[in-house]
This record gives structure tokens, sequence and C-alpha cells, in this order.
């Protein structure tokens, strides 16, 4: 830390000299004119004397990422947005300008322009003939400037990780890119794209313990949506058939690699489906998706080169009860509830001490089945307790219509056929209310105008919510969610 202090004090300095020779250290607008990769791509294959015959102009501003003083000479390497260049400066070419390089640090920002040459080492350079400091950097880049690995500076600084890996950047052009793959694909599908309420009088649409919050002018409490699924739905009611929208959702949970208290989904809804047409449509998207921001179906997983995850359409379908069973977990679980505390117990799986039937088969599967679904599977028919807002199987009505994608050992996607039968559904909202007084605080509150609204008629329907962040983290091969938001949440520093 005290070698910390001496540097900034040093800069410091240097910024003082700046001032006394009249720079201002925090210039102003800088008309940049080319960007580095584009430099590169045009000219970095051109042949030296065709390139010097050109004298081809650049105008970049940067931050200084390397520098090597000569006297009267000086190289250094400036990064923009888009990549990193060369830059050489000579004392008799830009003159009295020079003197300022004894005032610059790595990690100033400045603004050059000049025309391109190769070195004796054939690298592409900008020969600077105008210089200007734009921003003086008052703390030293970290680990000397090759990069920034300390995962708890990288995620509380990301600022720095942006800096000084690339690699970081290019990760988050692609959850950009991804994005707008989304909006791209629903819109071509006929989708109306909306924007629901983040502040709920009830929190609804998933199981969950929301955040709270106040609202000082109306005198009430209000919770931060947990999800938009019963707004969006009441949209299907008022006539519209094709919604979606790209959320942040709020829970107020634990946060491990697979989960952050704020995060991002997006959810649909499509009238007149059911959750078998949106298995097909789920292939369609994330295989679309896939493609746009990877540009294949095959990519990479964990450490292994070998290892890949394999996109390719069809994807297995298989019943949660099969998918236990093939994992050895005896039918016998499904048929009653001691059975199914029984195995619990011998397999050191926690739950609840009045936990119901499905929530102990869901306890049983994240344990035993779920780290091992690597490739794309949709797991389907979930006991009607675990699903309080999707709709009954007719030939088995204690399972749902419903399904959840899952790949690299985690959930991506969760949907079903919705229900539409108001008198079901409040009854489904009674239970929950009675689960919340039993002590589960993620079980559902009584919406009594979602089920008003279903009174007028919902259309048979389907729905659907795909968490971006984790499926970021698949087509990347990023192992924590924290690696694809820019600003994950964190304790306080100390």
């Amino acid at each position: 830390m005290e070698e910390i202090n001496e540097l900034i004090q040093e800069r410091i300095k240097k910024l003082k000299n700046l001032q006394d020779a009249g720079i201002d250290p925090y210039g102003g607008s800088f008309d940049v004119k080319h960007k580095a990769a584009d430099i590169i791509r045009n000219f970095g294959g051109m042949p030296k004397d065709e390139l010097e015959a050109k004298g081809e102009e650049c105008t970049i501003a940067g931050r200084i990422v390397a520098f090597r003083d000569f006297g009267k000479a000086a190289f250094a390497h400036i990064q923009d947005a888009t990549g990193k260049i060369q830059v050489y400066l000579k004392k008799d070419i830009i003159g009295g300008d020079f003197s300022i390089l004894k005032n610059l640090d790595i990690g100033d920002i400045v603004g050059l322009s000049g025309p391109l040459f190769r070195t004796r080492t054939d690298e592409l350079t900008i020969e600077v003939k105008k210089f200007r400091f734009l921003c003086k950097s008052l703390r030293p880049l970290p680990e000397k400037w090759h990069g920034l690995k300390d995962t708890e500076i990288r995620y509380r600084q990301r600022y720095l990780d942006l800096i000084v890996n690339p690699q970081v950047r290019e990760l988050f052009v692609k959850r950009s890119r991804l994005v707008r793959a989304i909006r791209n694909f629903f819109d071509a599908e006929g989708f109306l794209e909306v924007e629901t309420p983040m502040m709920h009088q009830i929190p609804g649409g998933a199981a969950a313990r929301p955040f709270k919050t106040h609202h000082n002018a109306l005198g009430i409490d209000l919770y931060l949506r947990i999800a938009p699924e019963l707004y969006l739905k009441r949209l299907l009611v008022g006539g519209y058939e094709k919604v979606y929208e790209i959320n942040k959702n709020f829970r107020n949970e634990g946060i491990s690699t697979k989960h952050n208290p704020e995060f991002t989904m997006l959810e649909f809804y499509i009238s007149y489906a059911d959750y078998n047409y949106l298995m097909d449509f789920t292939e369609k998207l994330v295989t679309h998706l896939c493609m746009e921001t990877s540009g294949t179906l095959r990519v990479p997983y964990g450490d292994d080169p070998e290892s890949v995850i394999d996109f390719t359409p069809p994807w297995p379908r298989l019943s949660i009860q099969k998918a236990m069973e093939k994992e050895g977990v005896s039918p016998d679980v499904f048929k009653s509830i001691d059975a199914a505390k029984e195995y619990a117990l011998k397999n050191n799986i926690d739950i609840a001490k009045k936990a119901s039937l499905g929530k102990i088969l869901d306890e049983i599967f994240k344990e035993k089945v779920e780290p091992k679904l690597i490739q794309p599977v949709f797991i389907t028919d979930y006991p009607v307790e675990l699903s309080p807002l999707a709709k009954r199987k007719k030939e088995s009505p204690e399972l749902v219509e419903r399904f959840e994608l899952f790949m690299a050992g985690r959930e991506v996607a969760n949907a079903f056929s919705e229900l539409n039968d108001p008198a079901d559904q409040k009854g489904r909202f009674l239970e929950q209310v009675e689960e919340r007084r039993m002590g589960d605080e993620e079980a559902n509150q009584m919406d009594e105008d979602f089920v008003r609204a279903l009174e007028y008629g919902m259309p048979p329907a389907a729905g659907e919510g795909i968490g971006i962040d984790r499926l970021l983290m698949i087509l990347t091969n990023s192992q924590s969610i924290r690696d694809v938001i820019l600003f994950p949440q964190l304790k306080p520093e100390q």
C-alpha cells in the first residue's frame, strides 16, 4: 500500500508539472477519426513500401498501456475500445510537445495523429506529428499492467478489469450482441416488446423472497419485481397475443456462482400455444442466439479443450421422474412422502421439516440429477405443487404441463402451459398462502386482481422465462454469473 501511495504522489507531481506548463491535464473534446482495429484491418497487410508511399494519416485517442522512452524518441502502445496500436514519438518531429513525455505514465489518455509506417521489426506504427494530453491517470494500473487476475478486484473495480483484460471487454460486447439478437428474433416472429412495473404491491410470478421498499407519497410498502409474469399475462387478457420483455428481476436470496440478487431475464408469452410448442420454439431461439453470438452450435465447456456443449437440435425430452430414475433414484420416492424423506435422509440431502412431496423431489433432483445435465435437455412433467401458475395435465392432474431447460449442469429456462382457469388459480393461490403461513417465505401471495383478470378470460397460452446471464455463461464458457454481469453485487468493501 505504501508503494502505491508513493506512485500516486509521483503522478500528482507530474500533474502539477503539466498545469505549470499551461497544459490542461483533463482536456476537452478530440476529433477521433480512426480506431485501432480498423487501422490494423485496413493496413496491417499492406507492404512497407506501399504503406509509406500512401502516407495514410491517422487520428486516434486512447489509453497508454506501454511506453518505452529512448531519450530523443519513444514508442508507446495506445489502446482504444477496439484494440491497441503502436505509436512512435520523435523529438525533432513533435518539437516542444516532446517535453511533455517526461510527465506521461502508463494509463494516461492521449490523442494523436500522424502517418502510418512500419518499424524495423515490421510492426504497423503511427509516426506522431500532433499530440494532445486528454486525461492524467493518478493511479497505476495493477500487476505491472500485465493483466488482472484477482477476482475480488476484477468484480469490485470492473473498470480496471476492462482496461487490462481485453477478453473481458469482448465478453461484454458479446452480451450486448446476445440481447440485440433476442430482440431481432422476437420482432421477426411478430412479438410486441413491452415494459411492466418493477415495483409490485404483491410479489408474484416465481417462488422467491422479494426485496421490500416503501413509497412515501402513497404510504404503502412495495416489492421489487421477482418476475413480470402476472403482468405479462394480463396483457394476453387485454388482447395482445405475443408479448416479450427483457427485464431485470430482484430476488432476496443467496449469492453463488449461479445466483445474483439482480439478474436479467427474457420472458415471453404466446396465445393459443402450449408447452410442447414452446420446446420446438426454444430450440429454434437458442440455436439462433448461439449462432449469432458464437458462430457455431458447438461451444467450449469447462477446462478440457475437447469438451463442448452441442446445441444441435433436437434435444432430449425427459420427465422429471425418468431423469431421476436414470440416475438411480428409485421410483418409490414418487409414491409416498415417507419414501422420499427416507431417500433424502440416506443421501444427506437437506429438506425442510414440513416439506411437501413435491419439494422433497425437487431437492433430490437438484442434488442427484441437475449437475449431470451437461448437454441441452428438456425436463418435463413437474408436480403441481411446484408450479402454482401452470396448467394441469389432463391425463395426470397431479402433474403440470411444464418443462425446464437444463445445460451445463444448471437451469436456463422455465416454461409451461399457462393456467387460465380462474377457480383453479385461486385455489392454488390459497394453497400458497397456507404454505406461507406454515413458514415458506418463497410461496406466492394471493393476487385478487390477477384472478379477476382471468375471470374476464385469458386465451390458452404458453409462457417461458430464460435467464440471459446463465445463457451467456454457457455461450462464453464462464464459470461464475459474476463474470457476465458488469457490476455484480458484492459485500461492502472493507
